[in-house]
């Protein structure tokens, strides 16, 4: 099956993955706070404005995780105050799905002590906190829907971030997204939140299938 591009976030813990036929020559850039999707040096020249972005960017104690431009204005807002909810809505309803052939949903998700994922597609808008690994994509699996991921199942309660390995936890989400069924994957990312000194810290981890 062809998803596209798609998010799992979970409590603590999420992931993205890029998936495409059109323009596999890509890969995820980690640039300390930020992952960037990035044509590769041989990719060929395009005008096309949603072949790079931001896919993960940490603001304060929460990371937002997307395939698009509106990554950047969520962070900003939870910078601001905003709530998660209130980031991710006003975002997505702002810049709406993408204007290309096949008006491609947005999808963005926050790891975080608000953990929430959402999608703004030609016909709705959903945002759903989440309480369990959710997964939405920007094909078939365009509304938000629980997915049993074994390496998500290092997820902690709602309430505390989890003291495991936040590194590992990270590699471990990006490659196990990257390694799932779904046809052309090109590159992926994985977020972990841990407990660090009485707060949380953010790990970011990339895969591009070298």
């Amino acid at each position: 099956m062809y998803v596209g591009r798609f998010i799992v976030i979970g409590p603590d813990i999420g992931a993205y993955r890029v998936s495409s036929r059109s323009f596999p020559n890509r890969e995820a850039v980690a640039r300390g706070d930020t992952v960037t999707i990035a044509p590769t040096e041989d990719a060929p020249e395009t005008d096309n404005p949603y072949i790079a972005y931001n896919c993960v960017r940490v603001a304060g104690d929460t990371a937002v995780v997307g395939n698009g431009s509106h990554v950047d204005p969520v962070a900003e807002k939870l910078e601001l105050g905003y709530p998660a909810r209130d980031a991710l809505a006003e975002t997505l309803l702002a810049l709406d799905y993408e204007k290309d052939d096949y008006d491609t949903p947005r999808i963005a998700g926050t790891v975080g002590e608000e953990s929430y994922v959402g999608v703004v597609r030609r016909d709705a808008l959903l945002v759903e906190e989440v309480a369990e690994p959710t997964l939405v994509a920007t094909y078939e699996k365009d509304a938000p829907e629980p997915f049993d991921l074994e390496s998500f199942d290092f997820a902690a309660s709602e309430d505390e971030p989890t003291t495991a390995d936040g590194a590992k936890r990270a590699e471990e989400a990006a490659d196990a997204v990257y390694d799932l069924d779904f046809e052309h994957p090109v590159c992926s990312v994985g977020v972990a939140r841990t407990a660090e000194d009485g707060g949380a810290e953010l790990e970011l981890a990339v895969e591009n299938g070298n």
